[in-house]
């Protein structure tokens, strides 16, 4: 059979293999390994999936991602998700959309310091849902607005994804964390410029809150110094290069076990249940990570990678076109499948063809998470709203997409934006040491 045939027909069968359901780390682990095996043998087959394992779990750069995950968990349970919402919703809660802004505000807060959309979505339906509800809200509006600020969980550094595409490119986790900073800013000032936009067409949706004085506002400010300071010290130690992607996380994680200690939030259970939580996330995100190799491998051996970056290549649309059709691509597939599946499958195959394209790697790593964020939000899968509605089960999974709407149009316009001026995602990182 033809190496190409093979291809193409491994394809197909990892696509059937998540149509049923098959978990997607499994399915590309057992693709790989039959599509190595019928091109190579047997042996060399049952060795690949030996080693890939362990090769995997011992490297050094992915021990960032479980690191960042305790910090996220031991953020979660010291509360400081709900002090963030209470800090934002002092300073406008007495704004039209004040509240929807202060939840924007706790979403980018929470996700520097989680780096999970889902769980900044989650935490953020519990939290600010509630409130905007209480407050006389439009339900639709308010899932939206949660929805959308919970992609901010893999934008604003630290992000699982950015340290994902750093490992498969070869990239500076770093420097990636540090290209994040300024377009994760740029979601929240286009998120709140949009709140602003819908309130002055539809101010029935969106009531004002009662004002805060001045000593609540400075009051609240004193419950997030810490977490502020945490996410100054990580990023900052970073971009100073004093310490890499790997050793923020582990200062991170231990940071926010000590700032959940000092408030007294973290029981020994808590502390169990923090541990527990995190072993489960970064066993499911390894176990696809290596079903990733194991079928790379098999892509390696097809030639599908060479092929499909030469037919890419050869498209009569320039560069930035051939960027606009893997743009499009991911927005396709964010639709329909995980983001850091998405991550692993796609990354091989057209990363060659951006750096023959003579694209940055490091402001594509940015273009790519920012598309993954899309389709976290996008239908008919966008996993944000499905977890929403897995909290808020009394709301329609229709309402929260058209509560959504106006935000992936902004999503849209800051896509083309950073399209358009790449120095937004590579100034910072070029200041590095």
């Amino acid at each position: 059979m033809e190496r190409e045939t093979v291809a193409a027909v491994g394809f197909a069968a990892l696509f059937v293999l998540m149509a049923l359901r098959v978990p997607i780390g499994i399915a590309m682990g057992i693709v790989g390994v039959a599509g190595f095996a019928l091109l190579s043998s047997l042996y060399p087959a049952l060795n690949l999936l030996a080693q890939s394992p362990i090769r995997v779990s011992t490297d050094w750069d992915l021990a960032v991602i479980p690191l960042f995950i305790l910090m996220g968990s031991f953020a979660t349970a010291s509360g400081i998700s709900r002090e963030l919402f209470r800090a934002s919703n002092a300073w406008l809660a007495h704004r039209r959309g004040g509240l929807a802004m202060a939840t924007v505000m706790a979403c980018a807060g929470f996700a520097a310091i989680n780096g999970s959309s889902v769980a900044t979505a989650a935490t953020m339906t519990n939290i600010a849902l509630p409130e905007m509800r209480k407050a006389g809200y439009a339900t639709g509006f308010s899932t939206g607005v949660i929805a959308a600020g919970g992609t901010l969980g893999i934008m604003i550094p630290p992000s699982v994804i950015f340290a994902i595409y750093g490992v498969l490119t070869e990239q500076d986790i770093s420097r990636l964390f540090v290209a994040g900073i300024i377009p994760g800013l740029l979601a929240v000032a286009l998120y709140i410029i949009t709140i602003q936009i819908i309130g002055a067409f539809r101010p029935e949706i969106m009531p004002r809150g009662p004002r805060s004085d001045a000593r609540e506002r400075i009051a609240s400010l004193g419950d997030v110094w810490a977490t502020a300071l945490l996410f100054l010290f990580i990023i900052g130690g970073m971009y100073g290069g004093l310490f890499t992607a790997t050793e923020a996380a582990g200062m991170g994680a231990g940071g926010a076990f000590l700032i959940g200690l000092a408030r007294r939030r973290l029981s020994r259970q808590a502390i169990m249940a923090c541990l527990v939580e995190s072993v489960r996330t970064s066993a499911a995100i390894f176990t696809i990570i290596i079903g990733a190799f194991l079928f790379g491998y098999f892509l390696v051996v097809t030639n599908a990678t060479q092929s499909i970056t030469t037919f890419m290549l050869g498209l009569p649309f320039g560069p930035y076109g051939i960027l606009g059709v893997i743009i499009l691509m991911y927005l396709v597939l964010g639709g329909l499948m995980d983001e850091l599946a998405m991550i692993l499958l796609t990354i091989p195959i057209v990363f060659p063809v951006i750096t023959q394209l003579g694209f940055d790697p490091i402001w594509f790593g940015v273009i790519v998470v920012m598309v993954v964020t899309l389709g976290m939000v996008m239908p008919p899968i966008g996993i944000n709203v499905f977890v929403i509605n897995s909290i808020a089960k009394d709301v329609k999974i229709e309402t929260i997409y058209r509560g959504v709407m106006p935000f992936i149009v902004t999503d849209l316009i800051r896509l083309a934006i950073l399209v358009a001026f790449p120095s937004l995602s590579l100034f910072l990182p070029s200041q590095m040491g």
